[in-house]
C-alpha cells in the first residue's frame, strides 16, 4: 500500500507541476472552456498512453544510446509547443465563437507525444516507483494504469482551472490578456523542459 501511495503522489506531483501539457490545458480551458477543450484533453491523454508505453518498453535506452534522437525529438517538440502557444494567444471572440477553433484531439496527441517533460517524468517514475507485484510484466502494466488514472484527474483539473478563469476574465480585453499569460507561461515551460 505504501508503494501505491508513493506512486500516486509522485505521479501527481510530476504530471501536475506546471509544464507544457498542464499549461496548454489551462490555456485551452481559459480560451475555449472545458467543453470546448475536451477533444484536446482526450488527445493529451492518448499521447500520454503512448509515452507510458514507450518508456515502459525502453525508450530511455534509445535516447541514451543515440543522443541525437533525443535532440531531434526535443526540437520537434519545441516547434509544436510554440504552435499551440500561438493558437491559444491568437484566439478571438466569445467562447461560443471560439469553440470551433479550439485545438483538436490531434493537437493534444502530438503535444504530449513530443513533450520532453512527459518522457522525463515517466523515466523517473518507472525507475523509482515501479510497483513490485511478483511478475515483472504485471508490475509495469499496473504502474502504467495507476499513472494514467492519476493523469486523467490531474489533466482534467488543469483544464477545469483554466475554464474557471473565464468568469473572472469576462470582457474581450481581459480574455485576451488571460490567453497571452497562458501562452507566455507555456513558452516558459517549454524552455524549462529543454533543461531536463
Amino acid at each position: 500500500m505504501e508503494a501505491f501511495i508513493s506512486l500516486v503522489l509522485t505521479t501527481a506531483l510530476l504530471l501536475g507541476s506546471p509544464g507544457p501539457a498542464p499549461l496548454a490545458l489551462a490555456g485551452v480551458g481559459a480560451s475555449f472552456g472545458f467543453k470546448g477543450g475536451m477533444r484536446f484533453l482526450s488527445g493529451i491523454l492518448a499521447g500520454l498512453l503512448v509515452v507510458i508505453f514507450a518508456v515502459a518498453t525502453g525508450l530511455g535506452t534509445l535516447f541514451t544510446t543515440y543522443p541525437l534522437t533525443k535532440s531531434i525529438c526535443q526540437f520537434v517538440g519545441v516547434a509544436y509547443l510554440l504552435y499551440v502557444a500561438y493558437k491559444i494567444a491568437s484566439a478571438q471572440g466569445s467562447i461560443a465563437e471560439r469553440e470551433g477553433a479550439a485545438p483538436s484531439f490531434k493537437d493534444g496527441f502530438i503535444l504530449n507525444l513530443i513533450n520532453p517533460k512527459a518522457y522525463a517524468a515517466f523515466l523517473a517514475i518507472f525507475a523509482n516507483n515501479l510497483l513490485i507485484l511478483g511478475d515483472p510484466l504485471l508490475s509495469v502494466i499496473m504502474t502504467g494504469v495507476v499513472c494514467f488514472a492519476v493523469a486523467v484527474i490531474v489533466d482534467g483539473l488543469w483544464m477545469a482551472i483554466g475554464g474557471s478563469l473565464q468568469t473572472i476574465f469576462a470582457t474581450p480585453a481581459q480574455a485576451k490578456q488571460l490567453r497571452l499569460v497562458c501562452a507566455a507561461a507555456l513558452l516558459v515551460s517549454v524552455i524549462s523542459a529543454l533543461t531536463l
